[in-house]
């Protein structure tokens, strides 16, 4: 089988909270876009006793055994058993880029293990099974927009808002550690929800829809403020930092003319419309 794990932007990131368990409570609108990965997997013929993991594309660090597309087959096995795979892993989403490709590829990893054998797993258990995986995982086995709350597994379903708009996805390639960029931040309540805020049109985001992690990281990595600067000189709607960094995405009405500088760093633009 043959799936294709896509990322995600966040629309707005607020840190509201600290937790007991050492994590963040988070307010933020978790959006698909078509900057996808290639994920294949077959049954090991052989039956060696344990699934590979060959990688092409984008580097990925860390050793093939720790990907979490394993752990999540191995974390799926806990509770129902699955033939030993082959799987292959082409990489086009950048790794630490704030785009959720790891935690899209396990997602992505369970529901093609899920389909492919006919698992009898509802919906909410394979939610349940990722997010033991990453915070994020839950939202995509449905991949539709939704507002991510607690740790960023509790979702509520949202619209696809941004239909008639098109993106560009800037990444300069730096890596911004999420430890460092929690360990910054000050968490605080917000006036307004995100979900109130959201309904604004487009053109007001800029004023009133913020990223937390954008106030540590762009001193640290001037760079990254400079690209959404760059975004809005080239007449972007709204631009924001996408997670802890560092890919910064702008929202336009239409195709838009973009600086040679800044060309060189695109590695995803196109229509936000649903296909």
């Amino acid at each position: 089988m043959l799936v294709f794990p896509k990322a995600k932007i966040n629309l707005g990131l607020r840190i509201t909270g600290c937790r007991p368990d050492g994590y963040h409570d988070i307010e933020t609108l978790f959006y698909p876009v078509s900057l996808c990965d290639a994920l294949e997997l077959v049954v090991d013929p052989d039956e060696h006793g344990k699934d590979t993991l060959t990688i092409s594309g984008l580097e990925i660090p860390g050793i093939p055994e720790d990907n979490i597309v394993l752990r999540a087959v191995r974390s799926l096995r806990e509770t129902i058993h699955v033939p030993y795979l082959r799987i292959h892993l082409h990489k086009n989403i950048p790794s630490g880029a704030g785009l959720g490709g790891g935690s899209s590829d396990a997602a992505f990893m369970l529901k093609a293990v899920h389909r492919t054998f006919g698992l009898p797993l509802s919906a909410d258990e394979l939610k349940n099974i990722a997010a033991r995986l990453g915070s994020d995982c839950p939202f995509f086995i449905d991949c539709q927009p939704a507002f991510a709350s607690g740790r960023g597994e509790i979702l509520a379903p949202a619209d696809y808002i941004l239909e008639d708009y098109y993106a560009v996805l800037v990444n300069p390639g730096i890596k911004v550690s999420t430890r460092e960029a929690y360990e910054n931040c000050n968490p605080s309540k917000p006036e307004f929800s995100l979900e109130e805020l959201i309904k604004h049109p487009v053109t007001e985001w800029k004023d009133i829809i913020v990223n937390d992690f954008e106030k540590t990281v762009f001193v640290i990595h001037p760079q990254i403020k400079e690209i959404k600067q760059a975004l809005y000189g080239s007449g972007a709607n709204y631009s924001s930092m996408s997670g802890s960094g560092s890919t910064v995405y702008g929202i336009f009405n239409k195709k838009p003319v973009i600086p040679h500088n800044l060309r060189r760093l695109v590695i995803h633009e196109g229509s936000l419309r649903t296909t």
